[in-house]
């Protein structure tokens, strides 16, 4: 099922994935926004995005279904993902692992900067304010929401598997548009890297894979795209040309040159 949003280059398109999993896509760095549909009429976010606008636009689409908004979910704490408006819900719980909402709250004002300069016009009151969860499951009356904690990418990277409808929102990884973007400030960026990935590929019955930024795929797609992040990660380790096809934008490239200076670093 697809269907479009009000305004233009704003939510657009809305995917239902699977039944009650509806995922929102900005123009802006193709980021992705994961509604899942519980009884009653109530539903839990997964990094609600990118900007101001595309906040209001959701809060409309979800008056429009008549859906309320239970609990908010980040995957990991980068200002993409600590997003949220009034119009979601201001006292709505929102949460995350606990090394992930402890990055949060210790970079708050720096992250909140990163946003302005990206996306500009959010609330700072609402930005960035979760609490921690150390269960296993998102705590919500919904479908069950598994959460497959790890640190690739970010401290406390949460990634959500939802076994009723075979779903995987993987926050930051398996994507088809970025490379593999390793934490640099981790002690082992690269093996926590394969770590994570790990984790992902061992989920069974995934039907459906939504990265952070990028396109859903089915589980077909997450197995190639797992064995491309891998193939990546080879290369930049042994400082081997790298031909991916992610790599176009200015922006990855950089990343990429970082990623293969810091490879060589701790080599």
């Amino acid at each position: 099922m697809t269907s479009s949003c009000a305004a233009p280059d704003v939510c657009c398109p809305v995917r239902e994935i699977a039944p009650g999993v509806f995922v929102f896509t900005s123009a802006l760095y193709t980021t992705t926004t994961t509604v899942i549909a519980g009884a009653n009429g109530g539903c839990l976010i997964v990094d609600p995005a990118i900007g101001p606008a595309d906040l209001t636009e959701l809060a409309r689409w979800l008056a429009a279904r008549h859906l309320r908004v239970r609990a908010g979910w980040s995957t990991h704490p980068h200002w993409d993902h600590v997003l949220w408006s009034a119009g979601l819900g201001a006292d709505v719980p929102r949460y995350a692992t606990q090394a992930a909402a402890a990055a949060a709250s210790a970079r708050r004002d720096a992250l909140f900067a990163e946003a302005e300069a990206e996306a500009p016009g959010h609330d700072q009151a609402l930005f960035g304010r979760l609490t921690t969860w150390p269960g296993d499951e998102v705590p919500w009356d919904g479908p069950a929401a598994l959460i497959i904690a790890h640190d690739a990418h970010a401290p406390g990277h949460g990634a959500l598997f939802l076994p009723s409808a075979g779903v995987l929102v993987a926050g930051d990884m398996c994507s088809d548009v970025e490379i593999p973007l390793v934490d640099g400030e981790a002690d082992d960026p690269f093996g926590m890297y394969r770590t994570g990935l790990g984790r992902l590929a061992a989920l069974s019955a995934v039907r459906a894979v939504v990265p952070g930024h990028g396109h859903p795929g089915d589980g077909a797609a997450l197995r190639a795209r797992v064995a491309a992040d891998l193939e990546y990660l080879d290369a930049v380790e042994a400082g081997a040309p790298v031909t991916d096809p992610r790599l176009g934008p200015e922006w990855l490239r950089q990343e990429h040159a970082r990623q293969a200076a810091l490879a060589q670093r701790d080599d």
